[in-house]
């Protein structure tokens, strides 16, 4: 599956631990990540200091649904049911 353009659900619902440019503590999950623009579209895509979990995260039908909506609440529950 290819993301969906402009989605953003990996960059607000998710809580990431690693630094990002502009939130060196990370993010805590439903926030929005700085680096998001208003069109949804990640400023550092492709630039070494864009987080290696951003990298490394592959849309998938189970993680991203069929929606932006569906994103935001399905990678919510597997943050909530993943957190240690």
């Amino acid at each position: 599956m290819k993301c969906r353009e402009g989605c953003g659900a990996c960059c607000i619902a998710p809580s990431i631990s690693s630094p990002i440019p502009g939130m060196p503590q990370g993010k805590p999950a439903g926030e929005r990540c700085v680096q998001l623009s208003v069109d949804n579209l990640c400023r550092i895509f492709g630039q070494p200091e864009r987080p290696a979990v951003c990298s490394a995260f592959e849309a998938d039908i189970e993680v991203c649904g069929s929606s932006n909506e569906e994103a935001i609440r399905l990678i919510g529950w597997w943050e909530q049911v993943t957190a240690a």
